[in-house]
């Protein structure tokens, strides 16, 4: 009986020591999987010029005035 328990024992430790180490492998790969500080601020600076840019566009003569040639249309069933 008491060969038993012992076994089990090591059994469970080993087991336990195994998802210790994928535990760990899993977190340090997932720590480095996001964007560090300066990355997101670069990458928010970026997306802010771009919907300014984006922005620009939409608001301009061309483009406001096909929008509402458009909305017009569709509005009178015209299309």
């Amino acid at each position: 009986m008491r060969n038993k328990a012992s076994a089990a024992r090591m059994v469970f430790g080993r087991l336990r020591a195994g998802a210790l180490r994928r535990y760990r492998a899993v977190r340090s790969v997932r720590r480095d999987a996001g964007m560090v500080s300066a990355e997101y601020a670069v990458g928010l600076i970026a997306a802010v010029g771009f919907a300014g840019l984006l922005y620009q566009v939409v608001t301009s003569g061309a483009v406001r005035s096909a929008l509402q040639s458009l909305v017009a249309k569709a509005l009178h069933g015209s299309f």
